[in-house]
């Protein structure tokens, strides 16, 4: 099949409100440029305002907000934190800058995340070993908010603390709380692929005010209160220009409508798709609202006559970006050997998902005849196969 070759559409393209250049010309005309400044602190506290909690702090990166959440913990050499398998890299990574061991946990079927059942399995090893882990990672994948009820009731039990890396789900919500404030720590991103950006950027939130003071020293290369430069403690050069908060200010003011084009754009793909033969839509657990930051469904082979392959093969010959579910962490060659729990004893979702799973392009940008465009290169794909 060759269709014929148009502009490439992306994955997920930034997205600019217009505003931007308002608060950038107002950190140049004050020439706060340093990472410092009224932009990061205001930034802060709207962010901490629309998610509702007490308090944030802008980063350099979402994996900065992990590594300085795993450090407030007390993470360290010999310790184990137990994490998503189904995920960035950048999620696990700061386990191992802190010297830690990642124990890699499946996913389930009703959110592509966080197995509950294999976290209570996780868990009570642990707990018969003598080791429990120092915190979890978990992630709400492609905007999608995990079982928080029941992973945080197993957390709760052996008194163990969440990270929940929101990095994809800013603006999602589970049972009317904002997604990244149910665990004892959250974590945003604002990459430029994200459902809005600083261009590269995080966010820390929590309602633990103290334990946000000192990641804002941490973050700052923990340079103690002295009239010289004098350290007691190792820091990160962590913070967020004030500049690119800029950015992220005009952002956050079109949040809101950035998840009501996502989630436009992905019901009218289930309007035209769903009707398939073998093609399953990341489902939306009941008493959430997803941001829909990426388009994610699954294609039975068998049942549809085209694979993953076959249609990320297609796409790429038409000029149009897509990507297969993340690979799981427990199969990267860097994590080999690493201790991992499927969901039961038959079911690895996560590999299930990687092997059958696509994301289509999902910009709050897609013009309508872009998405046309993609849909139509999915039927014809079907036609030729069939």
């Amino acid at each position: 099949m060759k269709l014929k070759t148009m502009q490439r559409i992306f994955l997920s393209p930034p997205h600019m409100s217009g505003d931007e250049s308002k608060f950038i010309n107002e950190a140049f005309e004050t020439n706060w440029i340093a990472p410092l400044g009224p932009n990061v602190d205001e930034f802060e506290k709207e962010t901490a305002r629309y998610v509702g909690v007490n308090d944030a702090v802008a980063v350099s990166s979402g994996t900065a907000a992990i590594h300085l959440a795993l450090s407030l913990l007390n993470v360290k050499k010999g310790d184990k934190v137990f994490c998503s398998s189904l995920t960035f890299i950048a999620s696990a990574n700061p386990i191992i800058y802190q010297g830690a061991e990642p124990v890699f946990i499946d996913s389930e079927p009703q959110t592509w995340n966080m197995s509950p059942l294999a976290l209570e399995r996780a868990f009570k090893d642990a707990f018969q070993e003598g080791k429990l882990p120092k915190a979890v990672i978990l992630v709400n994948l492609y905007g999608q908010s995990s079982q928080m009820d029941e992973i945080s009731s197993i957390c709760n039990f052996y008194n163990v603390p969440i990270i929940e890396d929101a990095a994809e789900s800013l603006g999602s919500t589970y049972k009317g709380r904002a997604s990244g404030t149910i665990g004892n720590f959250g974590i945003y991103s604002f990459n430029g692929n994200k459902i809005i950006t600083t261009s590269g950027g995080g966010m820390l939130v929590s309602n633990d005010s103290e334990a946000l003071s000192r990641a804002r020293f941490l973050a700052t290369q923990a340079r103690d209160p002295a009239p010289h430069y004098q350290h007691s403690n190792i820091g990160f050069n962590y913070r967020m220009s004030n500049v690119l908060a800029g950015i992220g200010r005009a952002q956050l003011k079109v949040l809101p409508k950035r998840v009501e084009a996502r989630r436009a754009i992905f019901e009218r793909y289930v309007h035209e798709l769903n009707h398939l033969q073998g093609f399953y839509f990341m489902p939306e657990l009941e008493g959430t609202q997803s941001n829909r930051w990426l388009t994610a469904l699954t294609i039975n082979k068998e049942e549809a006559g085209v694979s993953v392959i076959d249609l990320l093969q297609t796409f790429n010959n038409e000029n149009i970006e897509a990507r297969p579910v993340w690979k799981p962490l427990h199969m990267q060659p860097v994590f080999k050997g690493l201790k991992y729990y499927p969901h039961n004893e038959k079911q690895n979702i996560s590999e299930e998902l990687f092997k059958n799973g696509i994301c289509l392009p999902s910009g709050s940008n897609l013009t309508e005849g872009d998405q046309t465009r993609i849909i139509e290169c999915i039927k014809e794909t079907l036609k030729l196969s069939n």
